[in-house]
């Protein structure tokens, strides 16, 4: 996520290695739990193991608390392991976000692993808008994404692939990319999804039923046991139409969904930030602005 790294840069068949195992892959967590103390949010854990790291600005006696999550290996490969965990616990607003685009190099013959557990209770509010994720041609990801909500908890969570990056001519031809959520209240499910795109991965895309040329997708939800209706219309009415842009926008009980699709990734950006936008004035409680590193 931080540090610059270019594709030349990746081992390879070319210098000797036969597959994933040969090399040396990444194995890295970090976790962040947050409550409510006498001035507001409280650090009540912090555990970290390279190359995961949690970046906590200060929050005593702040409303609001964000936590900034670094790769500082720079990138995913295939064979590497990833877990980010973060909990909020009391009358809090958390939000987490990640340091820089998460990139996926081209993997010789294993996934990258990488598996977020959220967790708010006790009337939380849990805000997890990590940065895009950017697959390029050949990577080869399986993503899994649990929210845990309690005790009147709210959360809102977001996570966008770019498939390639087509400013700068680079298509993600093939690969093979797994994307699961599942989000359960009090132990029940709420909502699950499964995204698989697994081989030719821009023929996949291209198909109707699937993105429909699409090269750029975001998933945005927000969980709350009431008002979501209002949440629902106001999304429609500002990305409905929206430029470049394709957007489904439902409810489920206790749970708001938005798609975006779009062939552009600035486009999707624009979409996604005009979406927050509309959750921010809505929401109680929610975050102020976007993240701050979005912006650095």
């Amino acid at each position: 996520m931080s540090a610059a790294t270019s594709r030349s840069d990746l081992p390879g068949p070319e210098q000797g290695a036969t597959g994933d195992a040969d090399l040396q892959r990444a194995a890295g967590a970090a976790r962040v739990v947050l409550r409510r103390g006498p001035a507001g949010p409280a650090l009540a854990v912090l555990e970290q193991k390279s190359p995961c790291r949690a970046l906590l600005p200060r929050v005593e006696g702040r409303s609001a608390a964000e936590v900034v999550f670094v790769n500082t290996a720079g990138g995913v490969a295939g064979g590497d392991r990833l877990a980010w965990g973060f909990e909020a616990s009391g009358a809090i607003t958390a939000r987490a976000t990640s340091q820089a685009a998460e990139k996926l190099y081209r993997a010789l013959d294993r996934p990258a692993l990488i598996e977020t557990r959220l967790s708010a209770s006790d009337g939380a509010l849990l805000e997890w808008l990590p940065q895009e994720t950017i697959a390029f041609d050949g990577a080869r990801l399986a993503r899994a994404t649990t929210l845990e909500l309690s005790g009147g908890a709210r959360a809102t969570a977001l996570e966008w692939l770019l498939l390639g990056r087509a400013g700068h001519g680079e298509t993600l031809c093939r690969g093979a990319l797994r994307d699961v959520w599942r989000v359960r209240r009090d132990g029940r499910l709420l909502w699950a999804d499964n995204l698989r795109l697994e081989g030719p991965v821009a023929a996949l895309a291209a198909r109707r039923a699937l993105l429909g040329g699409a090269g750029a997708v975001a998933t945005l939800i927000h969980v709350a046991e009431s008002g979501l209706e209002p949440l629902v219309e106001a999304l429609r009415e500002r990305l409905y139409g929206f430029a470049g842009v394709t957007a489904g926008v439902g409810a489920l009980p206790g749970l708001l969904l938005c798609r975006l699709l779009a062939r552009e990734a600035a486009a999707l950006r624009a979409a996604v930030v005009e979406a927050l936008a509309v959750l921010r004035g809505l929401v109680p409680g929610a975050g102020p602005g976007l993240p701050r590193v979005w912006s650095s």
